[in-house]
This record gives structure tokens, C-alpha cells and sequence, in this order.
């Protein structure tokens, strides 16, 4: 079980991958729209991960 440290620490870090495959995504939109689609698929998913940690945080909080 991670602590409430390394779980703020990984939602970060999920959240800045999130942030960079979009940015990413957007910058070759025009030119691969298929790298586009990947890419954004990524961002999505790192985005989802990134909001079952938060949940748990929140859980976690609201038990101490």
C-alpha cells in the first residue's frame, strides 16, 4: 500500500504525462492524425489513472 505522499507524488506525475501526450497531440494534429489519435488515447488514459489515485487519496482522507 503506497503512502499519501507517493500517491500525491504519482498523481502528479500522471497528471503531467496527461498533460504532455495532449500537448503533444495537439502539435501533430495537422500533420498524423493518426500519431493524433494515439496520442490522445494516451492522454486519456494517463488522465483516468491519474483520477483513480485522487479517489483514493480522497478516500483515504476522509477515513483519517
Amino acid at each position: 500500500m503506497k503512502t499519501n505522499v507517493e500517491l500525491k507524488a504519482r498523481i502528479k506525475e500522471l497528471g503531467k504525462q496527461a498533460a504532455d501526450y495532449s500537448r503533444q497531440a495537439i502539435q501533430v494534429f495537422d500533420t498524423d492524425r493518426e500519431q493524433n489519435r494515439t496520442l490522445m488515447r494516451q492522454a486519456y488514459e494517463s488522465s483516468k489513472r491519474c483520477q483513480v489515485l485522487i479517489g483514493e487519496l480522497l478516500r483515504r482522507q476522509s477515513q483519517s
